[in-house]
């Protein structure tokens, strides 16, 4: 049944930008972002322009109108426009570079227990056709600083790692990853190990205004990021940059016309990727619209807007931190707009006895969250992360009984602090129930 103490607690100004439902406490931004009524109309242009003359569209207009898109978004994320391509979602920048690896049996694939399951089971796919083995370096949360990730994730190579795959932020936890010091850490344990055909491809989903980024000075292979998250733009439109030593092996999921068009002014990586048959490329093109839109929105444009929702998801975990009693999970340098809040530790039999509750979610509290709070937040549990059967996982010391579990904050614009007070009353009241089951 509903809280006697559910209220609407105001969202910021900017919320008038958006089509999002005023009697929901979104602070989940952070999962599928949400797309301001300006990019939306910008999106129903293109198709408006399209279905005007689908003809004249697809043989003459799409092309030009993708080349200054994709030279905009290249310039955003720091990137030549020549090794960046539009894709769907992160999901499909990593299985389409995944589906390109050229993999022998015994060749292993590192990621980690922080790295998102629709990733690791891109990579589970293929290790299962290739005769390769998915390694899983169990990550901790909480985390002492940037200097244990490092050490655990460059300790896991062996001369059979062939592929890397870390994420710039992680998505359970919002915890920015050190990938500045990482990649280059890795290659030297590449080295060391004699792991000479090793390649790193960074899961940047998060990151596109949400750090600032220069995707070609990072020394990786590969790099994917979705601009519908933290941009505000449409569903469907994201990016893969592919280092130009290795542009010619790697191929889209979908095998079109580019394949064996003959076209001396176009590399293959462009024709095979920019025109993948009969599709709506709308979100692609409204996407430089996104950033007009943030930019419009703070006197200091896209990063002003940035660095205001950092402020106040740092004071929000702060908040509900002292509320909860629980210790900060990170360094704060290790969170931008989205981070995750520790919980109260239960005991065995009651943690047995929550994790046995039916959810819709990650967990029965992300439920009455919502049903009884009108909060959408995602609570995660420690439960969901390490390894599946079949993976293989990287030893590590042995942890506190019971399972961890947290709350996934995000800031966007259209948020305001007192929703934060909010969830931390409504957490109180919850967790005050769960203790007496």
């Amino acid at each position: 049944m509903p809280s006697p103490a559910r209220v609407t607690p105001p969202f910021s100004p900017a919320i008038e930008h958006f089509a999002l439902d005023r009697s929901v406490v979104f602070l989940n931004h952070g999962s599928f972002g949400s797309v301001p009524v300006a990019v939306a109309a910008e999106q129903e242009r293109w198709q408006r322009r399209m279905e005007s003359e689908p003809i004249r569209w697809f043989v003459s207009e799409l092309e030009p109108a993708l080349d200054a898109a994709r030279e905009r978004m290249a310039a955003f994320v720091g990137c030549d426009a020549d090794g960046f391509a539009f894709v769907a979602n992160a999901t499909a920048g990593v299985s389409t570079v995944a589906r390109s690896l050229d993999l022998k049996p015994g060749d292993e694939l590192l990621t980690s227990t922080h790295e998102y399951n629709a990733c690791n089971n891109a990579l589970c796919h293929v290790a299962r056709h290739s005769g390769a083995a998915v390694v899983s370096v169990p990550l901790p949360y909480p985390v002492t600083g940037p200097d244990e990730i490092v050490s655990l994730l460059t300790a896991a190579v062996t001369a059979r790692t062939r592929f890397v795959l870390v994420s710039h932020i992680t998505s359970p936890t919002g915890l920015v990853l050190p990938v500045e010091r990482l990649i280059p850490a890795l290659r030297a344990a590449a080295r060391v190990a004699g792991a000479e055909r090793m390649e790193i491809m960074v899961d940047g989903a998060h990151v596109p205004a949400h750090l600032p980024v220069k995707v070609g000075q990072l020394a990786c292979d590969y790099y994917t990021g979705n601009f519908h998250k933290w941009l505000c733009a449409p569903k469907g439109s994201a990016f893969l940059w592919v280092a130009p030593d290795k542009r010619q092996a790697v191929h889209p999921l979908v095998i079109s016309h580019g394949a064996n068009a003959d076209r001396p002014s176009r590399t293959r990586f462009r024709l095979e990727f920019d025109f993948l048959g009969s599709m709506d490329y709308s979100p692609f093109l409204a996407t430089p619209a996104a950033i007009d839109f943030l930019a419009g929105l703070h006197p200091n444009g896209v990063w002003g807007a940035v660095n205001h929702c950092r402020g106040m998801v740092a004071q929000a975990r702060e908040h509900l931190a002292d509320l909860l009693g629980t210790a900060s999970p990170a360094p704060p340098e290790m969170f931008g707009t989205m981070a995750a809040v520790l919980l109260p530790p239960h005991d065995g039999d009651r943690t047995a006895r929550l994790l046995a509750r039916p959810t819709a979610y990650h967990d029965a509290l992300q439920d009455r969250l919502v049903e009884r709070w009108g909060l959408q937040v995602p609570v995660i549990r420690m439960a969901e992360l390490p390894p599946r059967p079949g993976v293989v996982a990287v030893p590590q010391p042995a942890g506190p009984s019971g399972v961890a579990r947290w709350v996934r904050l995000s800031a966007a614009i259209y948020n305001h602090p007192e929703q934060y007070r909010y969830l931390g009353r409504a957490l109180q009241a919850e967790l005050a129930e769960e203790a007496r089951l």
